[in-house]
């Protein structure tokens, strides 16, 4: 049975296919539009996945959208009505959308299928529709490899859900609490993205990147007059000082009366106060977060946690769940925001209207190192090269491993482009670009000639994950790079006091540990482990370059430029290659250089 999951229309839309419970295929749609979190009907989404399934769209038994547009219009309405006449001009602004496109989704959805299949039949073809949480739920339990899980969801909001706990067992979950909307950590976490001069629902990591900067100077105003916080984790924000209910912006006059400053401008130089409220609120964060797996441990008493939504995404807080929350083991979905509502979305009717038992893939989730994207053979790439007149050398795998693991040693940033794409907002050695962590000037390469983008943004290690444990504070694996942790001390250097001088993004001066490339300010580092049964080709090139280096790791960023998707094809590829400083590009066994 195929089941075709989507999400679109609200934010970063997406398609995934299954056969029965296993992944056929699942990609976002600003892969091939080229449009950021790209929110419009995912057409290219769905012919790819029908394309690798060798199908047409007659032949999927469900297709399911992941929310339900008359709950979300209902909270829109209620929440415009809650506090008229403020936000007559956001509720001017809205309508138009919703009444031309968003509210009468079904026959808007009927229309795009038949387009792409003239013989697709809503009344044998079933259209389904799942919640927003039930779809984040489902895309976290169903691909782990627990059999019994506390199910947590946190986002900014769905219909009205905001945060969601279930519990999963075998086939079936179970809700048991929510907390709805305007209360919401990840408006909250939204308000500040905004306040920082960031965008709100792109942006949010940069302000978990800035955050280690700073110091969180004001937590306790945060609690004192923001959120109220109960033992249990759960909380209710005080709406006066913030806008999102009923304007064009997410925090209100009190807001910036609160913190003495306005909202910063976009493109203005960070200053050491807005540092600090990065800070802030990644500890607020924390402490929520924090607050509420633990109650949850001790109440419910399993030990395996599943986590989805875009608060998932904060990789800080992940960490620190993993080590305090008396969780052993927390499995998080790696497209965590509302693309993997799509894969979610299948999920949840498969398992609602089968009654299989999930099955064991014997190698843990089900994800397949979430490589579920296009990929192209060497007799495509080939073609295209020599047709667009391009140089380029033909290797064995051994042979191309072993000159691109010589190239990264030599200090040359290598665009990599081998097997299926990721799915999901993380490269993970299919879609990457390369470089050596050893060297110290990498980071500010990487972001001022490579990524075009801000200079305190860390970068992250792929390291063999059998040699992990060696250089971090880390017991097994991260296959997703959905986890911080430390740099262990042993591999710290000496600053002679220098470190405790400086103030800001002077801080990035200092070279912290033996992979400083990777090694945030606070001695930190987004953790990437690589084994053989996850992504061959990348895990054996890591092998080639410890062979000639000693060093078990490579940096490991996304191939894209800021504010552009991840490289989806060979013509993309080289075009981010021409565009930027990188040195080599490797495009399956072919390797060109500039």
């Amino acid at each position: 049975m195929y089941t075709l999951g989507i999400s679109a229309y609200f934010h970063d839309s997406a398609a995934c296919l299954l056969k029965d419970d296993y992944i056929v295929a699942a990609v976002q749609e600003e892969r091939f539009t080229r449009k950021k979190n790209d929110e419009s009907f995912p057409l290219n989404s769905i012919l790819y996945c029908l394309s690798e399934a060798k199908i047409t769209l007659n032949q999927v038994a469900y297709i399911v959208f992941y929310e339900k547009p008359f709950l979300k219009f209902e909270r829109l309405l209620d929440t415009y009505l809650t506090f008229a006449p403020v936000g007559f001009v956001s509720f001017v602004k809205a309508m138009p959308v919703w009444l031309k496109d968003k509210l009468f989704l079904k026959k808007s959805l009927i229309k795009q299928f038949k387009s792409i299949d003239g013989n697709w039949n809503p009344k044998t073809n079933k259209l389904l529709f799942t919640t927003h949480h039930q779809s984040h739920a489902a895309s976290a339990f169903y691909p782990s490899p627990f059999n019994k899980a506390i199910v947590l969801t946190a986002d900014g909001v769905g219909e009205w859900t905001t945060t969601s706990v279930a519990i999963g067992i075998g086939n079936r979950i179970e809700p048991i609490k929510e907390i709805n909307f305007p209360h919401s950590i990840g408006l909250l976490y939204s308000a500040f993205t905004y306040y920082l001069g960031f965008k709100v629902n792109c942006d949010e990591y940069k302000v978990m990147g800035l955050a280690p900067y700073g110091e969180p100077l004001y937590t306790d105003l945060i609690f004192r007059y923001l959120v109220d916080l109960k033992d249990d984790g759960s909380f209710r924000l005080c709406m006066q000082y913030f806008n999102y209910c009923s304007g064009l912006t997410m925090t209100s006059s009190r807001f910036n009366q609160l913190f003495g400053q306005p909202p910063r401008q976009a493109g203005a130089e960070i200053s050491q106060f807005y540092m600090d409220m990065a800070s802030s609120i990644q500890a607020a964060t924390e402490k929520i977060m924090l607050m509420l797996t633990s109650a949850l441990h001790r109440e419910y008493q399993i030990d395996d946690l599943c986590m989805a939504g875009g608060v998932a995404l904060n990789c800080v807080v992940n960490g620190k769940i993993l080590k305090q929350s008396g969780f052993k083991r927390i499995w998080i979905q790696p497209a965590a925001g509302d693309a993997g509502g799509a894969l979610g979305a299948a999920y949840a009717v498969y398992y609602g209207y089968s009654a299989d038992a999930r099955k064991d893939t014997g190698r843990g989730d089900k994800m397949q190192n979430a490589l579920l994207g296009p990929s192209f053979s060497n007799d495509e790439i080939r073609e295209f090269l020599i047709e667009n007149g391009f140089s380029f050398e033909e290797l064995s795998t051994e042979k191309l491993n072993e000159k691109v693991a010589a190239c990264l040693a030599d200090g040359k940033v290598v665009g990599y482009f081998r097997g299926r794409m990721e799915f999901g907002p993380r490269a993970l050695g299919a879609r990457s670009i390369l470089a050596d962590p050893r060297n110290a000037a990498m980071q500010s390469v990487l972001n001022q000639k490579i990524k075009f983008r801000e200079s305190f943004r860390p970068f992250a290690p792929a390291v063999l994950e059998e040699h992990a444990a060696k250089y971090f504070e880390w017991p097994g694996s991260s296959p997703y790079m959905l986890f911080v942790t430390t740099v262990k001390q042993r591999f710290w250097l000496s600053s002679n006091g220098e470190e405790h001088t400086l103030k800001g993004f002077d801080k990035i001066k200092i070279h912290r540990s033996v992979i400083p490339a990777v090694t945030h300010i606070d001695y930190t580092s987004r953790l990437q482990t690589v084994n053989s049964h996850g992504n061959t080709g990348f895990y054996n090139l890591l092998q080639a370059f410890y062979k000639l280096t000693g060093c078990p790791c490579l940096i490991n960023t996304s191939f894209n430029r800021m504010d552009e998707p991840i490289v989806n094809t060979p013509r993309q590829a080289i075009a981010c290659f021409m565009q930027t400083g990188m040195d080599i590009l490797v495009l399956e066994d072919f390797l060109l250089r500039k």
